[in-house]
């Protein structure tokens, strides 16, 4: 059996060469071009990384691949013999009617261009909206990507983002680490603030600048509330209160100074209902 009879008549009449050599022309123009842009947004992302912050990079380098990629496929279409005036207008009408349908997706993008120029989080900072809390691994033109410190990944929508509060963790290079302590009224305050100073020194992971706080807040009922905080550097948090809890720990058993515990239980002693025993009857009297 003849190859050629297998294959269909028009597709062999559409393989001319003036075909087969625009498909070449065709292929050379995408990857060139492909090449070109990665090599231009390699160049410009170098450049601009000393003057810019990572997530303004992130975006102008993904605004270039947009741009590129829509410049180059109307090259492809050009070379393929479309008329970019006809698809021009066709796609000036579908933008209108996407544009309709997809406000939530622009207001996403004005969102994310305020959040930029705030600069309120970069990438790799920690922050914490509602009762998540991670690392801000990407900042898009339509959401932020986040990676919780158990592994999960979240998505938060620009236009949330600007509408509800957040905490930046890590914004400043230093942090405070307060440790509420409720001790017995009788505790010598003065040993006690001495004490923790001590630690707080001792302790490799405790900044000397600021110096240390010791708040004496209120009396209660328990016994005498008291606020101590250290600051250390925001890269090493859990170093640093697991090597605090240690140390306190240590020190309030050698300093013989018992904190009180904040039980949740009721801690009064169990009462439990009597009954009255009644006199003996005249003839339980006589038995």
């Amino acid at each position: 059996m003849d190859f050629e009879s297998l294959i269909p008549q028009e597709l062999l009449r559409w393989f001319t060469p003036g075909q087969l050599l625009k498909i070449i022309v065709v292929t050379i123009i995408v990857i060139g071009g492909f090449l070109l842009l990665r090599l231009l947004v390699f160049l410009i992302t170098r450049t601009l990384r000393n003057s810019f912050s990572e997530q303004s990079v992130m975006v102008i380098r993904k605004i270039i691949m947009y741009f590129g990629a829509v410049i180059l496929l109307m090259v492809v279409l050009g070379q393929l013999g479309m008329q970019l005036g006809t698809l021009l207008g066709a796609a000036g009408i579908a933008g209108i009617a996407l544009g309709f349908a997809a406000q939530t997706s622009v207001s996403n993008i004005i969102s994310g261009m305020f959040l930029i120029s705030e600069k309120s989080f970069e990438i790799g900072n920690v922050i914490q909206i509602g009762e998540n809390t991670g690392i801000v691994l990407s900042i898009d033109l339509l959401s932020i990507k986040i990676r919780t410190f158990d592994n999960r990944f979240i998505r938060v929508p620009n236009e949330y983002l600007i509408k509800t509060e957040f905490t930046n963790v890590t914004k400043f290079p230093i942090r405070r680490m307060d440790f509420m302590l409720m001790v017995p009224r009788d505790t010598d305050l003065v040993a006690l603030e001495q004490m923790l100073s001590d630690i707080a020194r001792n302790e490799t992971l405790c900044l000397d600048e600021p110096q240390p706080l010791f708040l004496l807040q209120e009396f209660t009922s328990r016994g005498i509330s008291v606020q101590f905080g250290i600051w250390f550097s925001r890269d090493r948090l859990i170093d640093t209160k697991n090597a605090m809890m240690r140390a306190m720990q240590a020190g309030f058993a050698e300093f013989g100074i018992a904190p009180v515990v904040d039980w949740t239980l009721d801690t009064a002693p169990l009462r439990l209902p009597t009954t009255e025993q009644k006199p003996p009857s005249q003839d339980e009297a006589n038995i």
